[in-house]
């Protein structure tokens, strides 16, 4: 959100003086309630002239006055003098050095200088009183100046205040150093007439004579403008301040003018010129104040929108464009901020009309570990810099305040784990509702999922909890217990242990599909290490087996009979299941045919 909307224009400026003037252009714009006055003084004690007097001044004062309904937005210091210049003065004591510099050559041996600084918190914080500029010191340069009348030292204030009692304006400073003679036309532009009653144009100008009218005529779209009998037609600079009315203001001018008669509505640029015979003006600081219509942009949050554990919240609002005095264009921005930091944009979509208003919706993301007990500011005509980019009748009722609860799901409770039989390669079954058997709850508010994700978005749910075969070992399942407006989040682990393997007491490898082998059940793709050892009654190994190889009834050990069946008999086993959990497991199988 701003007070008031610039429009910077680049000027080239250098630590050393060029050979050449800087034309005058616009430095800043106002758009509101606002008008200004000026102050300032000489350092000359007298009309300069081939025969006044050479010494200037080191300091000058002069005296501001606003009204109680006057507050002051801006405030610029220009002083200018002959010589190379001095940039390092003083206001009541208060050092100020400049921030650009001007200048401006009548020939080899004449250059002139201009300075600003912006000075307003100084004013601001004084307020009415008397100003002093001292430390402004041109003695030493002065003296070549003097011969051909042109020594010269002043400053002056422009101060821009805002004022409810005003008309809506447009108040424009330009600034630059240009001169004359003979011929100086200027063209203002980044005008907005809307309405030019009272239309007014001001000047800050140096090295005027009073004694010096010759074809001196200042000019606006071609018409003399002129204030007599302070500023008649044929001697525009003279030496005067219109504010005060003073006339001994040598060698500088501070004057304003209305040109109600003289600029049309709807015009956006206006051309000054000034014709001089002999005096060398040089104009540093033009200030236009015109009628302006604007329009006056206001949100409202009619409602906002949080769901369950999310982040973001929909905000739904009303932006306005009452009490104003223009369309509100469309693409107006909108920002929100959360504690200074910007959490969402939005914009305007159609032009609203005045007295008119649109409404929208935008969503924006809460950052994490956020309190979920929060304020959100929002800010309509804010580009989300805290910066407006449209000017307005108040800039200072754009923003508003909604207070937000999110909807935080508890933390994820912990259940005890279910345990399963090793099926091979640790895979198991399980009926995950036994996980919540010392829970209240209605089967149709339970979902499982494999991730929190899927849990979040309510995807890739387990569709058969009641038969459920793990992918994993161990593998954690999250359950969702629907408890409106929100829901509880469980979790739990599935985990696999090997079982005792059962061994038969015997088989029959008889190759009819039946019990045609030492099947031992539990055993295989679950103690996948395990080694087999089977032994014949005279205590000879004659077969060794793994997950790989089961005995089939066949020798695979020993001198002789390799890959024969064993005869009818028993035959003694030990089997070591290479799991630390278990002893080898030996026994008697007997086989037949």
């Amino acid at each position: 959100m701003k007070r008031v909307s610039y429009i910077f224009f680049i000027l080239v400026l250098n630590a050393t003086f060029p050979l050449f003037a800087q034309d005058i252009s616009l430095f800043q714009q106002f758009n509101g309630r606002y008008d200004y006055i000026a102050i300032g003084n000489t350092l000359n004690i007298a009309e300069n002239g081939t025969f006044g007097p050479c010494d200037v001044l080191t300091s000058a004062s002069a005296d501001l006055v606003l009204n109680a309904d006057q507050t002051i937005t801006a405030a610029y210091l220009y002083w200018a003098g002959s010589g190379s210049g001095d940039f390092d003065i003083t206001i009541n004591d208060i050092p100020v050095s400049a921030e650009r510099t001007f200048s401006d050559t009548l020939d080899e041996t004449r250059t002139f200088f201009a300075a600003f600084a912006d000075v307003t918190d100084i004013v601001t914080s004084q307020g009415n009183g008397t100003y002093t500029i001292s430390e402004f010191d041109l003695s030493d340069t002065i003296a070549p100046f003097c011969p051909s009348g042109t020594n010269f030292g002043g400053w002056a204030i422009t101060i821009i205040f805002e004022d409810e009692n005003l008309p809506l304006n447009q108040l424009n400073v330009y600034d630059g150093l240009q001169s004359v003679p003979t011929f100086l036309s200027i063209t203002l532009d980044s005008l907005n007439v809307l309405d030019n009653e009272d239309a007014k144009i001001g000047f800050v100008a140096w090295e005027g004579d009073s004694a010096l009218a010759v074809n001196e005529q200042l000019t606006i779209n071609g018409n003399t403008i002129s204030n007599p009998p302070l500023n008649p037609a044929n001697n525009a600079f003279n030496g005067t301040n219109s504010f005060t009315g003073a006339s001994n203001l040598y060698n500088m001018d501070i004057d304003v003018y209305n040109i109600q008669d003289n600029i049309n509505i709807g015009d956006t640029s206006a051309t000054i010129t000034l014709t001089s015979g002999q005096d060398y003006v040089m104009i540093n600081n033009v200030i236009t104040v015109l009628n302006s219509q604007l329009p006056d942009a206001t949100i409202t949050i009619d409602d906002y929108i949080v769901n369950c554990g999310d982040n973001s919240v929909e905000f739904n609002y009303t932006v306005n464009n009452f009490n104003s005095t223009a369309v509100l264009p469309a693409n107006t921005p909108i920002a929100f901020y959360l504690d200074d930091l910007l959490i969402g944009q939005s914009e305007t979509i159609n032009d609203i009309p005045i007295d008119q208003s649109e409404s929208g919706s935008a969503i924006v993301i809460i950052p994490e570990n956020t309190d979920p007990n929060l304020i959100i500011e929002v800010i309509v005509d804010d580009d989300g810099t805290i910066t407006g980019t449209i000017t307005e009748t108040n800039e200072n009722n754009n923003e508003t305040q909604v207070e937000i609860e999110l909807l935080i799901i508890p933390e994820i409770q912990n259940l005890p784990s279910l345990l399963s039989c090793n099926e091979g390669f640790e895979t198991g079954s399980y009926n995950l509702f036994d996980a919540l058997a010392e829970l209240d709850f209605d089967e149709n508010n339970l979902f499982f999922y494999r991730t929190l994700d899927d849990l979040e978005f309510e995807s890739n749910g387990i569709l058969i909890p009641s038969n459920y075969n793990n992918n994993i070992n161990p593998e954690t399942i999250y359950v969702r217990l629907e408890t409106p407006p929100c829901y509880e989040i469980f979790q739990f682990q599935l985990t696999i242990e090997n079982c005792p393997p059962v061994v038969p007491s015997g088989f029959s490898p008889n190759d009819d599909t039946y019990n045609d082998w030492f099947n031992i059940q539990g055993l295989y793709d679950i103690f996948t290490a395990h080694e087999l050892n089977i032994y014949n009654r005279y205590g000879d190994i004659i077969f060794t087996g793994n997950n790989d190889k089961p005995w089939l009834g066949k020798i695979n050990r020993g001198l002789n009979n390799h890959g024969k069946t064993v005869p009818v008999g028993t035959y003694y086993y030990i089997l070591d299941l290479k799991d630390p959990n278990y002893r080898p497991m030996v026994g008697w199988v007997y086989v037949n045919y």
